[in-house]
């Protein structure tokens, strides 16, 4: 299918270029055209859009999260992170079927498509099913296991790498761990190994709170990044979640091996975790990138809020209002999340890349004057902005409507239908 955007402000997020006014072209799931409008058009099109000056982008990248847990929200609240995950959580998790994690994973995306999110870098369980989630409604997921000592084995996880990728461009699987402090150290070497294997990055939750670094520090005489950087962990790249208790050693290894951060600045909020230090990663050279974590510890899955708060709170801890430029936010958001998702090609806007965008709605209050749109994305912008949100080249939200093959209001039934049951 082959859809025109003209009159149209393009952010397109690659460095040093400004929004311009414009017309972006799209052919089943690339980017056809990005560029001003031409004197001459000889294309046809299934579909012209007049945008009306509003902004046409790349679609927000939510670079950690946690989809099936959407049956969670507001369910155990107000609560510290290790007894909200032992006395609440797991035994909730040690209930759920794969089915469970379809369906719940099929309401966060309406959440993520509202938001103006294009893919999503998700550690849960049951990844077999949550692929299928990824090609029922047309979102985008990038899997990274979340293997623990609880399970699964090595060798499971090899074989969802093995076979959930190359199945769907919708659908990807990472190698990774949930955690130092849910593993033993003789799974953390059988992992390390499978990523030399395949030459492949390392994701895992690093120094989220005060008392992992300490427990990994007591066992180890090493702190997370430190214990998996000594297991050759980060030999071909990858990053950690949260990272949020780090040392100076800890972020020269970031530097050094070429890691990225993601940030979950909502959930760590939420849980008291804790600030990241998001100014000294960047002094670094670190690139950072945000995620929503699950919806059972933020509760929501709203980028626009995760990006006010990934540059709110830096202000904050470093007591310097220009720590943290807005735009600095806009690319973590969007350019570093297709990095740390190894997606290359729905960083940008540019001919060839894929059709992953979004259009921001500029005729709505919180968007006037027109003083520095880019900025005021991040400072002012909500949910409410998102006008539009075309995955792969698909249309997939549109103004309020929802376009992946089911009824939202049967999403909403099964969603309570199953924590009735889990909780029971």
């Amino acid at each position: 299918m082959k859809i025109r955007f003209y009159n149209a402000r393009i952010l397109t997020m690659k460095d040093g270029e400004e929004i311009y006014e414009g017309e972006v072209w799209t052919a089943d799931e690339k980017l056809s055209y990005v560029g001003t409008k031409p004197e001459t058009i000889t294309e046809t099109f299934d579909r012209e859009i007049d945008c009306r000056g509003n902004v046409i982008m790349p679609g927000f990248k939510n670079a950690h999260t946690h989809s099936g847990m959407t049956a969670m929200r507001s369910y155990a609240d107000d609560l510290p992170l290790q007894e909200w995950l032992e006395t609440k959580i797991f035994p909730l998790e040690a209930k759920m079927s794969g089915e469970d994690c379809y369906e719940l994973s099929k309401l966060a995306v309406l959440e993520y498509l509202q938001s103006g999110v294009t893919a999503v870098f998700d550690m849960y369980l049951a990844p077999y099913d949550i692929a299928k989630c990824a090609i029922d409604t047309g979102m985008k997921f990038v899997q990274v296991s979340g293997i623990n000592k609880f399970g699964p084995s090595v060798e499971e996880m090899e074989k969802r790498y093995l076979e959930i990728n190359g199945k769907s461009p919708l659908s990807y699987f990472k190698i990774g761990f949930h955690a130092e402090y849910t593993c033993d150290l003789e799974l953390l070497k059988k992992i390390a190994e499978l990523a030399h294997k395949y030459k492949q990055p390392m994701w895992a939750h690093n120094s989220e709170t005060r008392a992992e670094v300490d427990g990994c520090l007591e066992r180890y005489g090493k702190t997370p990044t430190e214990l998996m950087d000594s297991l050759g962990m980060f030999e071909y790249g990858g990053g950690g979640y949260h990272c949020v208790h780090m040392t100076d050693n800890d972020i020269e290894i970031f530097k050094k091996r070429g890691l990225i951060v993601v940030s979950n600045p909502g959930s760590n909020t939420k849980l008291a975790s804790g600030i990241a230090p998001i100014q000294r990663f960047l002094d670094a050279g670190v690139p950072i990138a945000i995620g929503t974590d699950g919806p059972s510890s933020n509760n929501c899955l709203d980028m626009f809020r995760e990006m006010f708060l990934v540059t709110g709170l830096a202000k904050l801890e470093t007591k310097n209002a220009s720590a943290v430029d807005g735009l600095e936010v806009l690319k973590m958001a969007t350019v570093n999340g297709a990095k740390a998702m190894g997606l290359d090609d729905a960083d940008v806007l540019e001919k060839g890349k894929e059709a992953d965008l979004i259009m921001i709605d500029l005729h709505q209050p919180n968007m006037q004057p027109l003083n520095n749109i880019a900025k005021n994305i991040v400072y002012s912008g909500s949910k409410q902005n998102v006008a539009l949100t075309m995955v792969h080249g698909k249309i997939l939200y549109e103004n309020g409507e929802f376009f992946i093959g089911e009824d939202p209001e049967e999403i909403y039934e099964k969603a309570n239908e199953i924590i009735r049951r889990l909780s029971a």
